[in-house]
C-alpha cells in the first residue's frame, strides 16, 4: 500500500519546490533528447531562455500549482522544442520535463514546438502537480 499526503501536506510541498528554486529563476527551452535527471548538463540546442517572474508560480491549490504572469521570449535559434529546463539563478537545473505544442499534453506548452530564430515565444500552460497514488 502506498503512502497517501493530505491535499495540504501536497501544497506545502508544492509551495516548498518555488521557495527552493528562488526569484526570477530562468527557464530554457532545448532540442534534443531531454537529459536523464537534473545533475546532468543540458543536451540540445537552446532554442530560447526566460527569466521568469519574481512569483512565477501561483500559490498551491488542490495539489498543483502553474505559471504566474505572462512567460514570453525570443527565440535564438531554429528548431523544434522537445524540452524545458528551470533553473535557480545560480545556473542549478531544478525541475526539467517535456514540451508539445497546445493539447499535445506535455509537462510544459507552447503556441507551437517549431521555433524559428527571432520568433515570440510564449508558454502557454504550466502546471506542477503534487498528486496520490
Amino acid at each position: 500500500m502506498a503512502v497517501q499526503l493530505s491535499v495540504t501536506s501536497r501544497n506545502a510541498r508544492l509551495d516548498a519546490i518555488e521557495t527552493t528554486i528562488g526569484i526570477n529563476p530562468t527557464l530554457s527551452f532545448n532540442t534534443g533528447v531531454q537529459p536523464a535527471n537534473c545533475a546532468l548538463t543540458d543536451s540540445g540546442t537552446q532554442l530560447g531562455q526566460i527569466t521568469l517572474p519574481s512569483d512565477w508560480l501561483t500559490s498551491a491549490s488542490s495539489g498543483s500549482k502553474s505559471k504566474n504572469g505572462s512567460w514570453t521570449s525570443t527565440a535564438i535559434a531554429t528548431g523544434t522544442a522537445a524540452y524545458f529546463r528551470i533553473k535557480s539563478s545560480d545556473g542549478t537545473c531544478h525541475i526539467q520535463g517535456s514540451i508539445t505544442a497546445i493539447g499535445g499534453g506535455g509537462d510544459m506548452e507552447l503556441g507551437t514546438t517549431s521555433i524559428i530564430t527571432g520568433q515570440t515565444v510564449t508558454v502557454s500552460t504550466f502546471i506542477l502537480t503534487d498528486g496520490n497514488p
